[in-house]
């Protein structure tokens, strides 16, 4: 039964929490913090992507990148604790609060610049874990211990079905809001002006992103190093793959219990105690890490910690720019 799967994927995760708690004295604590400083390092090269992808939309107004970034980091922080992208909603109302005369179309839409290269490098890695054989065959998917991927694969009806559903409400959220805002469409094609100029994006946007891919993947080769596991281009790909599917519809936090059971049927030659530990440490350092340095920002730049109250003022403010701007 799907609730037994997704209980037994809880239980997974737990199990995998104690097997970390249990080898903490093996872990190589300082290559662990090198771990931890390039995920800061990726999170503040997206940043600077974000800040260039803004100043293309607003060539007039000073953007300073300290609370910019300090957003960036706001939002990571809530995105690792509250699901539904949470923390996304409070980079762009930060951010838009620092912009005089901006508007939450454009800033929403020039935050959403960079999925275009998340998305192209995300397929190119599951591509090369699959072509190299790093992923089980797809007729042995369906039978993994991950409810997140098995489910889906026993019930492909149902999944395209939600995916029609996900898609069909995307499409009738934007028509309603292009015939309800005077200036909507105007407005996101400014915050996406940047990639009217190929070689800007490229320079500005493209290059720093994936600097911050490659302080990604310097983050996970040291967390396999941390773990005894050894980092190599085929066991960070991979743990990118599995990471990448884990969250494609996840049913749990991040995927938990589903990376689990994934790692430890792909990846070969650790003990499954080395590899479990390895997972869950791996995901719960990278939620706390979030945690503080997102709670850092809000302190030492926003001087505040009520990100509930900064979600419900983007709430109300988005809310009357919509109606300041709707059709009569």
């Amino acid at each position: 039964m799907p609730a037994a799967d997704l209980q037994a994927n809880f239980q997974r995760f737990f199990e995998a929490s104690a097997e970390f708690f249990r080898h903490l004295s093996e872990i190589d604590w300082t290559v662990f913090a090198l771990a931890l400083l390039c995920l800061l390092a990726m999170q503040l090269a997206r940043a600077w992507a974000w800040r260039n992808v803004l100043r293309a939309a607003y060539p007039a107004e000073p953007i300073p990148y300290l609370p910019l970034a300090a957003a960036y980091l706001a939002g990571a922080g809530i995105n690792a604790i509250v699901p539904a992208h949470a923390g996304d909603a409070t980079k762009v109302f930060l951010v838009k609060r620092q912009i005089p005369d901006s508007s939450y179309p454009a800033v929403t839409s020039s935050f959403l610049v960079q999925t275009v290269f998340d998305t192209s490098v995300g397929i190119l890695v599951l591509l090369y874990a699959i072509t190299q054989g790093l992923l089980p065959p797809l007729p042995r998917i369906p039978n993994l211990p991950a409810f997140e991927i098995s489910f889906w694969a026993d019930h492909p009806k149902a999944f395209f079905i939600t995916t029609a559903v996900v898609l069909l409400g995307i499409a009738i959220g934007i028509y309603t809001l292009a015939h309800r805002v005077r200036r909507f469409w105007a407005r996101v094609r400014q915050g996406v002006v940047i990639l009217a100029e190929p070689r800007r994006y490229l320079r500005e946007v493209f290059a720093w992103q994936g600097i911050g891919w490659l302080f990604r993947f310097a983050a996970f080769w040291f967390f396999l190093e941390a773990f005894g596991i050894g980092g190599s281009v085929g066991n960070v790909m991979l743990v990118m793959s599995v990471q990448a599917i884990a969250n494609i519809v996840p049913f749990t936090p991040g995927g938990a219990g589903a990376q689990q059971a994934l790692l430890v049927a792909t990846l070969h030659g650790p003990t499954r105690t080395a590899v479990l530990s390895f997972s869950v440490g791996t995901q719960i350092a990278m939620a706390a890490w979030s945690v503080v340095l997102g709670f850092l920002a809000m302190v030492l730049v926003f001087r505040t910690t009520d990100w509930r109250g900064l979600m419900k003022q983007a709430e109300v403010e988005a809310e009357s720019e919509e109606a300041a701007g709707a059709v009569p």
